[in-house]
This record gives structure tokens, C-alpha cells and sequence, in this order.
């Protein structure tokens, strides 16, 4: 029945965020579950629209401190209605200007590089003589600086050899 509460692995599988993320997100207070008389979760189906709002948020690049915080200020009591969303779309507008920046100035660099076809080391803009640029950075220095943070898989990966909880942030 479409009312009944879901189980971790139906969650799981709706959502695409693995159990051990359900768990760290609750544990995070990012979302809720009652527990069953054997102790086993049941999250409402609400829970769905709150998973796709951290999955959307991490996208975005906010933190899950960030997220929490976005997360607080919707209602408790209601579902989120249009002057919500706009509200916090207004928050992540310029988040999300900055990364299209970043990424169409990658773009337009790789589209110069690869189609010139130079091969020259000595003008290449990708060239870096003497590691010059790692003397002030570190990665790939060259990149726009919002592209050389770790993504979300990357920051998942470290944390899983770590055996860090956060490895699971990025769930799924």
C-alpha cells in the first residue's frame, strides 16, 4: 500500500543512496526513521524528497553542515511549497553561476589546446616548466580554482580507505 512506511533497502533503492548513508544522514539528523517492535527502520515517504534535496544540495557543492542548515529552515509541519524552493534557489544561484563559469573556462581552454594540435611543451598553456605552479598550489594548478577542489566521489573514495564515515556522503 502506497502509504505504508518504507523499509532501509527500498529507501536505498528509490533513492540510490547506500544503507550506510541512510544511517550516517540519520545520524546527521538530515533525515528520519521510526524503528519497528524488532528495532528495524521505517522512513515515511517523504523521506524520498529530503534525499533528493541532499543529493541536489551536494551537487551544488554545499557542504553537509550547509546542507543541514537548508534542511532546517524548511517547514516541519507542511511540504515545502514554491516560495521554499525559490527561496533556497536563490541561495544556490550564485554557487551555481560559479561553477558554470568554471567549467565553460575549462571548456574553452581544452577546446584551444585540443584543437590546436601543437604538441609544443614550450606554448602550451597546460605546460608547467620547473613545477612553477606547484611552488603555489597544489593538483592541477591550471584548472579553475573551483574545478580543483575533490569532487563528491573523490572525497568518498579517501574517506572509504580512511574508514571514515563521511565516505558516505556522497552515497550510492
Amino acid at each position: 500500500m502506497a502509504k505504508d512506511p518504507l523499509t532501509v533497502s527500498e529507501v536505498a533503492h528509490r533513492s540510490g543512496f547506500a544503507p550506510s548513508a541512510l544511517r550516517f544522514y540519520e545520524e546527521k539528523g538530515l533525515i528520519e526513521a521510526s524503528r519497528t517492535s524488532g528495532g528495524q527502520r521505517r522512513y515515511a515517504r517523504a523521506v524520498l524528497r529530503r534525499l533528493a534535496f541532499v543529493r541536489a544540495a551536494s551537487n551544488v557543492g554545499l557542504s553537509l553542515d550547509e546542507i543541514a542548515a537548508e534542511l532546517d529552515t524548511l517547514p516541519h509541519g507542511r511540504t515545502p511549497n514554491s516560495e521554499d524552493w525559490r527561496r533556497i534557489s536563490e541561495d544556490w544561484r550564485a554557487r551555481l553561476d560559479e561553477r558554470v563559469a568554471a567549467i565553460e573556462a575549462l571548456r574553452d581552454r581544452l577546446d584551444g589546446c585540443i584543437g590546436c594540435g601543437c604538441l609544443s611543451l614550450g606554448t602550451c598553456w597546460l605546460y608547467n616548466p620547473d613545477d612553477v605552479i606547484g611552488t603555489r598550489t597544489s593538483g592541477a594548478g591550471r584548472l579553475p580554482e573551483l574545478l580543483r577542489r575533490p569532487g563528491a566521489r573523490e572525497r568518498e573514495a579517501a574517506g572509504a580507505q580512511r574508514g571514515l564515515p563521511g565516505s558516505v556522503v556522497a552515497g550510492g
